[in-house]
């Protein structure tokens, strides 16, 4: 079979026709599917440069999702913290009630009517009160004991031989020791317990010595008399040996030499209030347990792993977050009870516990504030890990994109030129037809 021939000009038009078409074919390829380079064929390097950079990203985006988990479980810890602080508050309320209760429970004892000055001394003295004549005596003396007249304001007890004085008042571990001279008067002594700190003494318009602490532990006061100084601070602060005269024991009945104890009482507002207290301490409990997210909990104990790279060992980056076991009694918060308390517990009545454990839920605060702080930091760090993360997928996922998407726009005018290009190819192969159809005329 004889080959046909074709002029030049025709196959140079052909040729064109078929680059033209091929050049079309490849462009209409990226605009179907957005890329330029769509396999290693077409630009090896930056098929597999933008293949890694994908995978890269891709990991990442899967990290994300763990990073978000302890975004969440870190922030659920936080809030269970202002919550718990916000419980701890409420308790500390709870004994600043307590605290204002006091009264109640304050230690007291008063002496019986006409004990440190009677009705005789008060016409013997030419009307002075009963007040002012029990202040002004003396508590000691030689010789027996001597009512106030016109001309003396008379004295409580014999120290001919007992001629050294002395004052002890105590409450709970806490002791105040005076020595007092034998011409010392009831108002020397009145000013003495008043200047301890531990009680406060008064003698009203009737006479009558009281005694009140200031705080609820048991009230004990002794005046003892001795030989010297030593000898009457053991007798004062002796439960035994205490020779006291000054009226409080005899009204009282007591034995010579008792001294005075007095007992804190019970406060009904205290007692009412150890069952607010102990639910408050509960609800600590219960709300740091429920403080957890997608079973990690950072106030149970737990430990949160959080990974931020894609790479293992040494080369992995990430964030590990310790839990706190996070209780009542891990807090210091002991139960309230009224009366004696043992170990785990405090006596709502005593002022000296309220005030410990007032100092306990003020380290409480403290602890909280620390933990809160701490998870605030890592929560910062998280969140900073996140959005640089977020903004590394795009970088690496734009610049794959850069490096195999095409350019809509450029392609598209290409296409078009490829069009034009077509058109005139076409025409240009129809001259050539119609030139090589004007050589057969001639031979017609």
């Amino acid at each position: 079979m004889a080959n046909t021939i074709l002029t030049a000009g025709v196959r140079q038009n052909l040729l064109s026709l078929q680059q033209t078409t091929a050049e079309q074919g490849v462009i209409q390829n990226r605009l179907a599917t957005g890329k330029r380079v769509n396999s290693a064929i077409d630009n090896p390097v930056n098929f597999f440069t933008s293949l890694g950079l994908n995978d890269r990203a891709g990991e990442l985006r899967g990290l994300l999702d763990g990073i978000s988990n302890g975004v969440q479980t870190i922030t659920a810890a936080s809030q269970g913290i202002d919550s718990i602080t916000k419980l701890v508050q409420s308790l500390q309320s709870t004994i600043k009630q307590a605290q204002a209760d006091a009264a109640a429970n304050r230690p007291s004892k008063s002496g019986a009517a006409d004990v440190l000055a009677t009705a005789a001394e008060v016409t013997a003295t030419g009307g002075k009160s009963r007040k002012d004549i029990a202040l002004d005596k003396r508590i000691g003396e030689a010789g027996a004991a001597a009512a106030a007249t016109a001309t003396d304001t008379g004295h409580l007890i014999d120290t001919t031989t007992n001629n050294n004085l002395a004052l002890t008042v105590s409450a709970g571990a806490t002791t105040y020791t005076v020595d007092l001279s034998a011409t010392s008067t009831v108002r020397d002594l009145v000013n003495s317990i008043n200047s301890s700190g531990i009680a406060t003494a008064t003698v009203d318009d009737q006479g009558r010595l009281s005694v009140t602490g200031l705080g609820s532990s048991t009230l004990r006061v002794g005046l003892g008399a001795g030989t010297s100084a030593a000898n009457a601070r053991t007798n004062a602060s002796s439960a035994t040996n205490q020779n006291v005269a000054i009226g409080l024991l005899v009204a009282d009945g007591d034995a010579a030499g008792a001294g005075i104890v007095a007992s804190g009482g019970n406060s009904t507002v205290r007692s009412n209030l150890i069952k607010q207290f102990n639910d408050l301490s509960t609800q600590i409990d219960q709300l740091a347990r429920d403080a957890g997210y997608n079973g990690k909990n950072l106030l149970n104990g737990d430990r949160l792993s959080i990974i931020f790279n894609e790479k293992t060992g040494t080369n992995q980056s990430k964030l590990d977050i310790q839990g706190e076991n996070l209780t009542a009694a891990n807090l210091g918060v002991l139960t309230a009870v009224s009366g004696t308390a043992l170990t785990g517990q405090f006596n709502i009545q005593d002022d000296v516990s309220l005030n410990s454990v007032a100092d306990t839920l003020t380290s409480a605060l403290t602890s909280l504030r620390s933990i809160s702080s701490t998870l605030g930091s890592n929560l910062s760090v998280v969140q900073t890990r996140q959005d640089f993360t977020k903004n590394l997928v795009n970088t690496l996922t734009t610049g794959a994109d850069n490096l195999v998407l095409a350019d809509s726009n450029e392609e598209g005018a290409k296409l078009l030129a490829l069009n034009t290009r077509q058109q005139l190819s076409q025409t240009a192969l129809s001259l050539a037809s119609q030139a090589d159809q004007g050589v057969l005329r001639l031979f017609g």
